[in-house]
């Protein structure tokens, strides 16, 4: 019973962190999103300034309903089959630091399963230019245009599910990965709760960072395959492979980190938030079992 208590703990507390970073940390994914499908925005400031002057404020809140819906499930996910994973793991004869970095990545293809069609409906969302967030489609109109005019599958509703089991995978295995090896050496809460707050903010702030550099590539691929289309009627994005591949023919190696500044500004806090926002609530409800 207590098993399941505690997975009930690490679930509640996953989705709390999730709920929060993704509040806080929105207006940067949709701005990272628009950098990644070429268009007009010669740059991060540009973007900022094009998206304020034609949508307003609330352009910069598009497409938050799927990861809002999505968040509670996918940092739940994340969380607790990590914890799982890892316990499944542990072998004297596996190395603590890869055991932590593998459990992370098949969490994140876990949780990458589960938001795929999420994913999908925001980046549609949030590509769309000049349309006030008052007049947008809404998720649930997208989703049944998804279905009518694509169905369902990886060429429908599940689209760019293999970049995201990639991406989402890369992030987690980085991020779970340095983030517990290194834990260890952080001062304990009990000599000094200042310094061991510090020192957990900024190991996340790194962990979410360089997961972020590791996985961009993946995320590019992702909202250019999930994305509205060059030309449209004419699919030119079909697989991570091939979108990788023909990104950097036709754009270049800097093409495939498009994106990257507001990702890890979004991502390296984002990181931070999540794991002090989880492992507190998941200290506060452990009082409880």
């Amino acid at each position: 019973m207590n098993r399941v208590k505690e997975g009930a703990c690490q679930i509640a507390a996953g989705g709390s962190a999730g709920l929060v970073e993704v509040c806080l940390m929105q207006p940067l994914d949709v701005v990272k999103t628009r950098l990644q499908i070429v268009g007009a925005d010669s740059g991060m400031a540009s973007c900022i300034q094009n998206t304020y002057k034609n949508e307003g404020m609330l352009g910069f809140y598009k497409g938050i309903l799927p990861p809002i819906l999505a968040e509670t499930p996918k940092r739940a996910t994340k969380f607790f089959t990590f914890e799982q994973y890892k316990i499944a793991l542990t072998h004297p004869d596996i190395p603590i630091p890869m055991t932590f970095s593998i459990a992370g990545m098949l969490s994140g293809c876990t949780e990458g399963i589960i938001v795929c069609p999420f994913e999908l409906v925001k980046i549609r969302q949030q590509a769309e230019r000049n349309v006030k967030f008052s007049e947008q489609r809404s998720s649930a109109a997208m989703v049944r245009e998804i279905i009518r005019t694509e169905g369902y599958g990886i060429n429908g509703i599940y689209r760019g599910l293999t970049a995201t089991l990639a991406r989402n995978g890369t992030w987690n295995m980085v991020y779970f990965g340095l983030y517990h090896t290194a834990k260890d050496y952080i001062p304990p809460a009990k000599e000094s709760h200042a310094k061991n707050l510090i020192a957990r903010i900024f190991l996340g702030f790194l962990a979410g960072s360089l997961a972020s550099v590791a996985n961009i590539p993946f995320d590019v691929a992702k909202s250019r395959i999930q994305g509205p289309q060059p030309v449209k009627g004419q699919r030119k994005y079909h697989s991570t492979l091939q979108s990788l591949g023909l990104i950097y023919k036709e754009e270049g190696v800097a093409a495939l980190y498009r994106g990257l500044l507001p990702k890890v500004m979004r991502l390296g806090p984002g990181g931070a938030v999540m794991l002090i926002v989880y492992e507190n609530v998941y200290g506060y409800l452990k009082q409880f079992i």
